[in-house]
């Protein structure tokens, strides 16, 4: 099932809500599957639970034929190189802003499975992660223009 994105000149208010932490979610694979099947539809590499609409703390990756999951994410160590790439969004078409990450994360989660994991993401991984990231604190690319 392909799920329509909420797009920030309609829906900025659900998209600017701090997601909530999932503790039980019914059908959670099924979801995952659909998050997955809308993501490639709409030529994304990542895509988080706001952005179509649900408001828990769920997103995922896929890049080439890489495929994460992440459910409670939390972000434990940053390395202090930077990277900056051009980003996109889903939620804002046609946009792309110069945004400053850290190169290297360590971050834990849960996978699908309620396991706990914890890794290392770096590069385009890690920028990735960072922006599905934001979307679950409710902060968009647009918050980076002007950014020093």
């Amino acid at each position: 099932m392909i799920y329509p994105i909420l797009l920030y000149k309609k829906e900025k208010n659900k998209l600017r809500k701090r997601s909530k932490y999932i503790y039980n979610k019914p059908n959670l694979i099924e979801l995952i599957n659909n998050m997955y099947d809308t993501m490639y539809y709409y030529n994304g590499i990542g895509l988080s639970a706001p952005q179509i609409g649900l408001n828990i703390r769920l997103f995922i990756i896929g890049l080439n034929k890489l495929k994460m999951i992440f459910i409670n994410p939390k972000i434990i160590k940053y390395s202090e190189k930077k990277i900056i790439n051009k980003e996109g969004c889903l939620s804002i078409p046609n946009l792309y802003v110069p945004i400053i990450r850290n190169k290297i994360i360590y971050v834990k989660y849960y996978n699908s499975f309620w396991e706990k994991k914890k890794i290392k993401l770096k590069n385009l991984l890690s920028v990735v992660f960072q922006h599905e990231y934001d979307h679950l604190k409710g902060k968009l690319i647009l918050d980076y223009i002007n950014y020093k």
